[in-house]
């Protein structure tokens, strides 16, 4: 059975951080890349990083480079996403994807004062 687990999400200020992780459980984790999305509220969910199989390469939307950090453990079945330096417009439900084999359930960032 095929499972994504995310975890780390929460309520943070302006200008703070949280690391989100992804447990993966039901197939051979180091062959597909792995991608986070986000859903903000009204909005379409957007792809804001990608990770190859090896985790040697990274991609970023523009609107998270330079700020988050998507990385891969292979020995630990785990992809973390840490974000920095977190903005009001970075509240959004984050979705943890193996390309082409399924994607997890979520878990809800929220950045207010």
């Amino acid at each position: 059975q095929v499972q994504l687990v995310e975890s780390g999400g929460g309520l943070v200020q302006p200008g703070g951080s949280l690391r989100l992780s992804c447990v993966a459980s039901g197939f051979t984790f180091s062959s597909p890349a792995m991608n986070w999305y986000r859903q903000a509220p009204g909005k379409e969910r957007e792809l804001v990083a990608a990770i190859t199989s090896d985790g040697a390469n990274t991609i970023y939307a523009d609107s998270v480079k330079g700020r988050f950090t998507m990385s891969r453990d292979n020995t630990k079945n785990t992809v973390y996403w840490q974000m920095n330096s977190l903005k009001t417009e970075d509240t959004a439900g984050c979705y943890c994807d193996a390309t082409r084999i399924s994607r997890g359930q979520g878990t809800q960032v929220t950045v207010s004062s």
